[in-house]
């Protein structure tokens, strides 16, 4: 039993607009991971069970990182800013093939940190990219399974098998097909046309892959301008032919930035169509990612801390939630209503109410995935980014605490 907890149950409105968020405080009995009685706190309930006092902070569905790097950081090791280049991501391939085996002995190890990491800052589902590549091989695979493994109790997750060094340019189409048959989820890939140097060929091959083993695709695509906005259309094509809607996203889709009026509405349409989604890190720069119109036109947008201070990048902290803090912040989300449904990024999609303001979560029968916070409401979360308590994974403590009640 978790007591006194409090949910959102609607929208309080003045003159047609959203002033304020309405709670109430309900206890919850979780089961095998699932919510199965939700009860006003004045009626009786087996104290026979393990019940702990949520203390009136507010329970959120917990959330996904949805585009991290597991298996190649310096989290858990010592402090190193990122590397110089001059010559872009073709230094940072030759620095990977010095720096991936010096990294090995200590990946899992460090891995396993990373996952503590985000779990402490409430996501409970993962979406790794882990690198394929001639360096290492299939190892940090292996390593990265590892760790998932044992922490299986606490994070679910999904694997990309990711070619950082190309799919063609590395040669590693039949190290990709023995990553896929040790449970891989999906195909990755890296920019077609800049990195492998033959869009069609590279992203043919990358879906080949993916219809042979029923599986999805995530597709590092940096190219801005036309060069990108080329990839994306044939990338569009070929899931429709491949029958892959559904199963494909575009990992950070620059170009998408550089459309015009007009050109951008018909490419959201054509992705929602086919369900492909877009997964972004909320990227500050001179281009600004139309998110708010991708969502309007029904592409599901997927948010992710990317690198957790590695040799790309020092700045990620693991905190899903600030990168939809983030996107609020850049879009101008700053009013109750607006800030409520931004939630939403950090969650895949879940929130306690829907746009009308009805309450559609925690329901009976949903699985216990949540987060416990210090706040009053969905839109103080987003825009405070309160501790995260305590997270639950399956009805299973992931991270922080609960207080006991005897």
């Amino acid at each position: 039993m978790l007591l006194n907890v409090r949910l959102e149950s609607g929208y309080k409105y003045e003159n047609g607009l959203v002033v304020s968020t309405e709670t109430v405080l309900r206890n919850l009995q979780i089961t095998n991971g699932k919510i199965t009685r939700i009860l006003d706190t004045k009626a009786t309930y087996n104290k026979n069970l393990d019940c702990y006092d949520a203390k009136g902070m507010l329970l959120l569905p917990s959330f996904r990182d949805m585009h991290i790097h597991l298996d190649k950081t310096y989290y858990g090791g010592p402090w190193r800013a990122a590397h110089m280049r001059k010559n872009g991501i073709f230094d940072m391939i030759a620095l990977e093939e010095k720096l991936l085996p010096e990294l090995l002995p200590t990946a899992q190890e460090r891995a396993e940190k990373l996952i503590e990491l985000i779990l402490s800052y409430g996501s409970t589902y993962a979406r790794s990219h882990c690198n394929i590549d001639q360096v290492v091989g299939l190892k940090n695979l292996e390593n990265l399974k590892k760790a998932l493994a044992n922490y299986s109790d606490k994070i679910s997750h999904e694997i990309v098998a990711f070619p950082q060094h190309g799919l063609l340019r590395s040669n590693v189409e039949g190290l990709i097909r023995e990553a896929m048959q040790l449970g891989v989820t999906h195909v990755g890939g890296l920019d077609p046309t800049l990195v492998d140097g033959n869009m069609e060929k590279s992203l043919n091959t990358m879906v080949q892959i993916a219809f042979d083993y029923k599986a999805g695709i995530d597709i590092h695509l940096h190219e801005g301008g036309e060069t990108g906005i080329k990839a994306i259309k044939l990338l569009a094509d070929l899931t429709e032919q491949a029958g892959l809607q559904g199963k494909v996203t575009v990992s950070h889709a620059f170009s998408l930035a550089s459309l015009s009026a007009g050109a951008d509405e018909e490419m959201a349409n054509r992705l929602a169509s086919l369900g492909i989604s877009i997964a972004s890190s909320v990227p500050i720069g001179k281009s600004v990612m139309p998110i708010p119109l991708l969502q309007q036109q029904g592409v599901k947008v997927l948010l992710g801390n990317d690198s957790i201070t590695d040799h790309w990048d020092p700045f990620g902290i693991g905190d899903t939630l600030q990168k939809a803090h983030l996107a609020a912040q850049l879009y101008g989300w700053k009013h109750e209503y607006t800030l409520s449904r931004a939630l939403s990024l950090a969650t895949g999609g879940i929130t306690p109410l829907d746009e009308s303001g009805k309450q559609i979560w925690p329901k009976v029968g949903d699985t216990a995935n949540a987060v416990l916070v210090p706040a009053s409401c969905s839109a103080e979360t987003v825009a405070r980014l309160p501790k995260r308590a305590a997270v639950l994974h399956k009805g299973v403590l992931a991270s922080g605490s609960l207080e006991a009640v005897n």
